[in-house]
């Protein structure tokens, strides 16, 4: 019992149909004239919303894509320079956080984020960014939105092929979170609460991807591991995961969603009371075991081949996750991380 704890300073709304208070909110944070981000994909909500707020939308950027590529925050901030935008509103998943993220970072904005997925990074002061095919990651707190709306009902139209790799991605943190170098009880049990909460909803989530109570239950669940992503460091799962969708360009989620089992079993040994955690969570006798068996119903990608990467692939990957290494319980050796992306690309039980 020898920790620090640090809360950050973020304010939520949960609920659904709470996008209703999203003008409020505005008002709260001082945003007059907001850049709206979304995806091309989530143009038409962005759009809704913004009709709704009115004067307040400042400009529409819907042109957000995944793993943040300088370029594209270079563009958007061309268009909060061009209104003069107090404020970031995003709407969306990971990828249009983190272009808010991105332009809070270099501007200093206020951001109120609505999710329409899991990611849970809209919790963190964590931005990560791509440039000439290499991803990397800065933190600072001007990175974390201000204030967040999680109102189930806009995850519910999210199709299962997306829902399940999304929720799988924020188990993923929740999962390093309890093996973490600076864990403390108090995010122990918020990870254990997000994997039991994550693990009991997404199978209903694959069999009917309209049921209301379980994206509330994921929803909840994605809150508290974006909470313990912000909170403490993570490990050699966010390392390998980086490397390969900074690198290969792979979804980020789908990339999430597989490595999960394997990077937990990676660290099986080095760190029981994590394994322990998981397993109460998910209600099986070994943890990687249980996240496996998850992935298997949840995942959209199943093998680092299904993935579309060669045996080469995994050389190069091995070699870019030694550079700059993350803590990790376990040690981490180009050998054991070559074995693991080998069970990966196989997508066999590990």
């Amino acid at each position: 019992m020898d920790f620090v704890y640090n809360a950050n300073p973020s304010r939520v709304i949960f609920g659904a149909g709470s996008r209703a208070k999203v003008a409020e909110e505005l008002d709260r944070l001082g945003i007059e004239r907001a850049i709206v981000i979304s995806t091309p994909d989530q143009s038409g909500l962005a759009a809704e919303i913004a009709k709704a707020i009115g004067g307040r939308a400042g400009i529409m950027y819907p042109g957000a894509v995944q793993h943040a590529p300088v370029e594209v925050t270079e563009s958007a901030l061309m268009a909060v320079s061009s209104v003069r935008a107090d404020g970031c509103l995003a709407i969306g998943g990971g990828s249009t956080t983190g272009l808010s993220k991105a332009i809070a970072y270099r501007t200093d904005l206020p951001q109120l984020v609505i999710p329409t997925t899991f990611a849970g990074s809209e919790m963190t002061p964590i931005l990560g960014q791509t440039e000439a095919g290499r991803k990397t990651t800065v933190s600072d707190p001007k990175i974390l939105p201000e204030t967040v709306i999680y109102d189930p009902e806009l995850t519910v139209t999210m199709p299962s092929f997306i829902s399940g790799p999304s929720g799988m991605n924020a188990i993923a943190h929740s999962v390093e979170a309890l093996y973490a170098k600076d864990r403390n009880p108090i995010i122990s049990m918020m990870a254990e609460a997000s994997i039991r909460a994550l693990g009991g909803a997404l199978p209903t989530l694959m069999d009917d991807p309209s049921n209301l109570h379980a994206h509330s239950e994921a929803l909840y669940g994605a809150w508290l591991a974006g909470v313990c992503l912000g909170a403490v460091g993570m490990a050699i799962h966010h390392k390998i995961c980086h490397t390969l969708g900074g690198t290969f360009n792979l979804n980020h989620a789908d990339i999430h969603a597989l490595m999960i089992p394997y990077t937990s079993a990676y660290n099986r040994d080095a760190a029981p009371e994590a394994m322990a955690s998981i397993a109460r969570a998910l209600g099986t006798v070994d943890g990687p075991t249980g996240i496996y068996q998850l992935t298997q119903r949840a995942a959209s990608k199943r093998s680092l081949a299904e993935m579309g990467l060669t045996e080469a692939d995994l050389d190069t990957a091995a070699d870019i996750a030694l550079q700059n290494p993350y803590y990790n319980p376990r040690p981490v050796t180009r050998e054991g991380v070559r074995d693991m992306l080998q069970a990966a690309f196989e997508g066999r039980a590990p």
